[in-house]
């Protein structure tokens, strides 16, 4: 029978003794979790992002935040190193695909925390694409979706811009072609270059040019924001784990919900009321992108963050754009 633990950190363990992925291959998995507010019958999924865990996720939950009435899920995907990921399970796929997490995450609210429907499913970039998958896959069970800064399907240019730092990565000595657990070795220096390779990308033009690395973040040059920042966002991550989700981000498309592949049916079947937010200066995930998807829902809503924080805005790490987002999301729900 599944079980459940849990640590000091207040992250729970849920284990499927058996799940079966999108590729074929069968074993046993956990899910990690943390729930906020239980007693409370309105029930929330918040789906984890790419490079972020339970307890760094944005959550809305603070006094008077928009989801501190709810009963807030936070999940973190598979392959982010707590769930099963490649760094902590034998065995594990070499292919992730954004089904398999909302699989595990439906068994994890449905079997294990008896949620019997979800007033909302709220994500940000990965997170985001997960709703989609969530509002798409279970269209019964999700009432509401909220998608901060991602996509339905993961745009050509947005998979572009991912095969620069994979491939930074990817041809590092210290990654020694995937051998280097075998080897003993921390690719530290394949991680930093990651780092370094992504970025450009996180913020936007506007950002650098109004000096946000300083006034916002502390550093004294571009080069020590780069070197103490975003080099050093990614050290502690397995290299597999940023590789395998970095691929089932490339590979994200709602379209593979369905078995004649549309990506457009796939939206127009979304049952849920969508609230889409990208930001203006995002780099990953384009506002025009998000007019084309709001146009092919049924119940589609688009409001932009206008920020220079780019694809960040989304992530919390602007204090305005977050007590933006929490108003919209407030009065979404309503």
């Amino acid at each position: 029978m599944p079980s459940s633990t849990y640590d000091s950190t207040g992250v729970q363990y849920y284990e499927i003794p058996s799940f079966t992925f999108v590729s074929g291959a069968t074993l046993p998995i956990k899910v990690a979790y943390r729930s906020y507010n239980p007693s409370s019958s309105k029930a929330v999924c918040l789906p984890t992002c790419y490079g972020g865990e339970i307890n760094t996720t944005l959550t809305f939950t603070e006094e008077n935040g928009a989801l501190s009435s709810f009963h807030v899920v936070v999940v973190a995907m598979l392959g982010n190193g707590e769930s099963s990921s490649p760094s902590n399970t034998p065995d594990f796929p070499k292919i992730l695909d954004y089904r398999d997490c909302i699989h595990a995450q439906f068994q994890l609210l449905t079997k294990h925390l008896g949620i019997g429907e979800l007033d909302a499913v709220i994500g940000f970039s990965m997170g985001g694409q997960q709703a989609y998958y969530w509002a798409c896959m279970y269209p019964s069970f999700v009432k509401n979706a909220v998608v901060i800064c991602g996509s339905a399907r993961t745009s050509g240019h947005n998979y572009a811009f991912l095969e620069g730092p994979k491939t930074a990565l990817l041809n590092s000595t210290d990654y020694a072609d995937g051998e280097y657990k075998a080897k003993g070795i921390t690719p530290l220096r394949g991680l930093r270059a990651f780092g370094r390779t992504y970025c450009a990308w996180l913020t936007s033009g506007a950002w650098f040019r109004e000096r946000q690395w300083e006034k916002s973040l502390g550093y004294k040059s571009v080069e020590e924001y780069i070197a103490n920042g975003m080099e050093k966002a990614f050290e502690e991550s397995d290299a597999e784990d940023v590789l395998i989700l970095a691929r089932m981000w490339q590979a994200g498309d709602v379209g593979l919900t369905r078995d004649d592949g549309s990506y457009e049916k796939a939206l127009e079947g979304i049952e849920a009321r969508v609230l889409v937010m990208p930001g203006r200066t995002d780099q990953y995930f384009a506002v025009a992108d998000s007019e084309v998807e709001v146009g092919l829902l049924r119940k589609g809503e688009l409001s932009v963050i206008e920020s220079v924080w780019g694809h960040a805005a989304g992530g919390g790490m602007s204090e305005v754009d977050t007590k933006w987002m929490d108003g919209r999301i407030r009065a979404f729900l309503k």
